[in-house]
């Protein structure tokens, strides 16, 4: 609930970057701490295990790419780069706290209402910074990093007690899934109320985080997950219900318009540039013309003309991702390095190539191969028994899964600290519970 709910106050500042060391670092390590001391004995199991091997070459990989960036291509600040390298490690602690913290189905029962009752809160703190003025606490930049109380106004983005309205639609878009399916299959009005009450809160966040892709994320997810379970007449019901409430944000409306107008712009342009070079009819001159003399005329000074663009594409497309791609092109094998093309791609994968290279990329998506095969157990859990807590939350999880997947095309989720601690936690949490239904 800590990591999530307290904002992004500043503990220790870095110099060179925005980018602060914070209590929930302290809290993380504190826990990791711990835990290896409750599982020394373990160690020895965990070394041996293909995930935990496959963790192990996506961080050594990182190290070497960090260390060329150094020595070689010199394109990073040395402890700048390490801190992002260090802070890949702290992520990814909490995958190893997960395994061990499921020991029997109560277990995740209680994981999931915590889950449930940050969500809620977080939603109370949005209505508050939308209706009360409650402050923003955010990190888009050098002085908003400082920890500066800020005020939501018109048409801008709720962020809740995250540090952008990306990092909390993300949130959302990995536990939706999980709340929506439990929905349709737990029984009792108190525990279905309890969900319902989830599901609108998060609903409403997430619609007025005014993440379009994210709200596409939702969808994938949730269908994932409804057909996982075979609740193929609940899936109709869920999606209808969830445009309908999108539908009420207006300026979540607004910003598709505007992605729509610009396509359609931009289709309607290509077409024009077609006509052009190739016109539908060619007609032959009947006389030829006598040329004329020109004579001198005042040429008007144009009058500009305000561009028409949907801006944070624009942006990606434009600086962002030809960033990332000539980062990749001068060290196709390792990258530039860590830090090295800035704090925001708004692509991970992309990031991923540009910062560690073809080897980064490649070990990164080995750790969910070795993860894929657990997942494939998952199915089969699901398809044995879909209602249970532990195979709805399965079908959540792995919908959600997908859903982070799609908003990693738009968004860099796999670094932002309150997405990223939570979600390996959560892929903790899944993995436990395949060995726990499978040991049964």
């Amino acid at each position: 609930m800590a990591i999530p709910l307290y904002p992004k106050f500043p503990a220790i500042r870095i110099p060179g970057t925005y980018v602060s060391v914070r209590l929930e670092d302290f809290l993380v390590l504190i826990t990791f701490a711990l835990w290896l001391m409750l599982n020394l004995n373990k160690l020895k199991t965990f070394a041996k295990d293909k995930i935990t091997q496959s963790i192990v070459i996506f961080l050594s990989v990182g190290l070497v790419s960090l260390a060329s960036a150094i020595l070689i291509t010199q394109t990073v600040i040395p402890h700048l780069g390490l801190l992002h390298w260090l802070r890949r490690i702290e992520y990814l602690t909490l995958f190893f706290v997960g395994i061990t913290a499921i020991k029997e189905e109560k277990n995740l029962d209680f994981y999931l209402k915590v889950f449930g009752i940050t969500i809620i809160v977080a939603f109370i703190y949005g209505l508050g910074q939308k209706y009360l003025s409650w402050p923003v606490i955010i990190t888009q930049n050098l002085e908003y990093s400082k920890g500066i109380a800020l005020r939501w106004i018109p048409g801008s983005h709720i962020n809740s007690t995250f540090a952008g309205h990306y990092d909390l639609a993300t949130y959302l878009v990995m536990l939706l899934p999980i709340f929506v399916s439990l929905l349709f299959v737990v029984k009792g009005i108190g525990s279905k109320s309890f969900l319902a009450t989830v599901i609108l809160a998060g609903l409403w966040l997430l619609a007025n985080a005014i993440s379009r892709i994210s709200i596409v994320s939702y969808l994938i997810g949730i269908t994932f997950s409804l057909i996982l379970l075979k609740r193929y007449k609940a899936l109709p019901l869920a999606i209808i219900l969830s445009l309908i409430f999108f539908s009420f944000s207006s300026d979540l409306l607004s910003r598709y318009v505007r992605i729509i107008e610009v396509g359609s712009k931009q289709i309607m342009r290509i077409d024009k540039l077609f006509y052009n070079i190739y016109p539908a009819f060619v007609y032959a001159a009947e006389e030829e013309l006598t040329p004329q003399r020109r004579l001198r005329e005042a040429t008007p000074t144009p009058t500009s003309v305000p561009v028409f663009e949907d801006r944070s594409t624009s942006i990606r497309l434009n600086v962002e991702w030809p960033r990332a791609l000539r980062a990749l092109a001068k060290n196709p094998l390792l990258g530039m390095g860590y830090s090295s093309i800035t704090l925001a791609t708004d692509n991970d994968y992309l990031r991923l190539l540009g910062e560690t290279g073809i080897l980064g990329f490649l070990s990164f998506f080995l750790i969910f191969a070795r993860l894929s095969g657990k997942f494939k157990k998952a199915i089969v859990i699901i398809r044995k028994d879909t209602n249970s807590l532990s195979a709805v939350f399965l079908a959540g999880a792995l919908g959600a899964l997908s859903g982070v997947f799609t908003n990693a095309v738009f968004i860099d989720i796999f670094e932002a600290s309150k997405f990223a601690t939570i979600f390996w936690l959560i892929v903790g949490f899944t993995i436990a519970t395949i060995d726990l239904k499978r040991n049964e």
